[in-house]
């Protein structure tokens, strides 16, 4: 009997081991799914016409936007864009359409893929509600860069 109980204790502690384990790693997943939409970007140079951001969670389908801005901190004209996909996306580079001078402002922003005509064909224009940017909160989710 001491042997069976010893043998029902070991088992319970490793499978409490890995119930807790588990848990956590559940609880790390749980917790990278309830980020909100952010834009992570640094200062970069951009002569060779493109901008990245290093990471983008975004909360559905959408598209990375690159805006002229300047001071007011507002979005200007769109001068660039890339798909983004539902989660954590790395590396998200965006082609310029063009020329950007060393020192200007970009304001790299989530927009949806919601209201246009078409899945996957960026559609926004400046003000227009197809594929326009998303408002967790009212708040544009955002990262303004420097252009080196």
């Amino acid at each position: 009997m001491t042997f069976k109980g010893k043998a029902t204790a070991k088992a319970t502690g490793v499978i409490t081991a890995m119930m807790l384990s588990a848990g956590f790693v559940f609880g790390s997943a749980g917790s990278a799914n309830a980020m909100g939409p952010m834009v992570e970007a640094m200062d970069q140079d951009v002569s060779a016409g493109v901008v990245t951001a290093s990471k983008i969670m975004a909360g559905e389908n959408g598209w990375l936007v690159v805006h002229r801005t300047n001071s007011d901190m507002k979005p200007g004209p769109v001068v660039g864009y890339a798909p983004l996909k539902k989660g954590e996306n790395m590396d998200v580079s965006a082609i310029l359409q063009e020329p950007v001078k060393s020192g200007e402002m970009l304001m790299l922003m989530v927009h949806s893929e919601a209201g246009g005509m078409k899945t996957g064909v960026f559609e926004y224009t400046l003000g227009a509600k197809e594929d326009g940017p998303i408002k967790p909160d009212g708040k544009l989710v955002m990262k303004v860069v420097s252009a080196k």
